[in-house]
């Protein structure tokens, strides 16, 4: 559970979705802030017009209140001036030391779907915690989450996405499912294809199978395929997807990779997106060793 919860609303139902989503991954004790963005005296026409600015500032504490009385939440009230929504969230997100973002599907996503727009995108990349994408017409459902699915490799960051995952099933008892996908690196580039790649396939499959089995506290099952894609349709069983960010960026930032880009469009569930986890000191060398290698590619 998150102990310092931000969201970002801004009058459509997409930040409604944030809210509610908020309410359920935050812990009992903990911390609710809903923060509205907007151009303020950043605005050239405003700047030159002080009463401009004070109307502004007032709609959008006009607006946090409507938000916050319509969600029934008892929530904190920031209006932050910014150049784009994004920027000021993830400014906030600095400030505040939260330890997640929540931010609405964009308005063309499917219903049930989490899809970011381009303010979201913005959220996403480089944040200082976590962050959750609501999945479109959420607040419409007042069911708990009953069924949370975690991506899972056996790396430092699936790992602290399955903890994560167990930890918020616990309160309601929620099932927690996890997947790991299989997939061949391709060989089209050189050629010449692998020999015998279907028995590669079939013993990397059962390997991974095996290992799925093992997993304590969750249900683990593997497939073969494309991992994005795999991921993205596993969201159609579940409340809410789990998923750790590239292994190589800053510790404690949240760094999106190509499956985590591609679930931000294609997850058919709300997603939860979590930042590189603190690596233990007998690991430092070798992951600053790691990083470099991937910063000079």
């Amino acid at each position: 559970m998150f102990k310092n919860v931000l969201v970002g609303v801004d009058g459509r139902p997409g930040g409604r979705d944030a809210v509610a989503l908020a309410a359920r991954l935050l812990a009992p004790a903990g911390g609710l802030t809903l923060a509205h963005v907007h151009s303020g005296e950043l605005r050239p026409a405003h700047a030159a017009t002080p009463r401009m600015v004070g109307e502004e500032r007032d709609a959008s504490r006009e607006l946090l209140e409507r938000e916050r009385d319509a969600a029934g939440v008892d929530a904190e009230l920031v209006s932050v001036v910014s150049f784009t929504p994004g920027r000021g969230l993830h400014e906030q997100a600095e400030q505040r030391d939260a330890d997640l973002l929540v931010v609405g599907s964009c308005g063309r996503g499917l219903l049930g779907r989490a899809m970011a727009g381009d303010d979201t995108r913005a959220a996403l990349n480089g944040a200082p915690c976590a962050v959750a994408i609501a999945a479109r017409g959420y607040a419409e459902s007042q069911a708990p989450l009953a069924r949370i699915g975690v991506g899972y490799d056996g790396s430092p960051e699936s790992e602290a996405a399955l903890a994560t995952a167990e930890a918020l099933a616990a309160p309601t008892h929620a099932a927690v499912h996890a997947l790991q996908v299989v997939s061949i690196p391709t060989y089209s580039y050189t050629g010449i294809m692998p020999p015998a790649i279907g028995e590669s396939i079939d013993i990397l499959l059962h390997d991974a199978e095996e290992r799925m089995r093992k997993l304590q506290g969750a249900h683990g099952r593997a497939v073969y395929g494309l991992t994005g894609e795999e991921l993205a349709a596993f969201g159609d069983e579940l409340d809410l997807l789990v998923v750790g960010s590239r292994s190589y960026g800053p510790v404690k930032r949240l760094v999106l990779g190509s499956t985590s880009h591609y679930l931000q469009r294609h997850a058919r569930c709300s997603l939860l997106v979590l930042p590189r986890p603190e690596t233990p000191a007998g690991e430092a060398a070798a992951v600053q060793a790691d990083d470099a290698t991937h910063v000079t590619h």
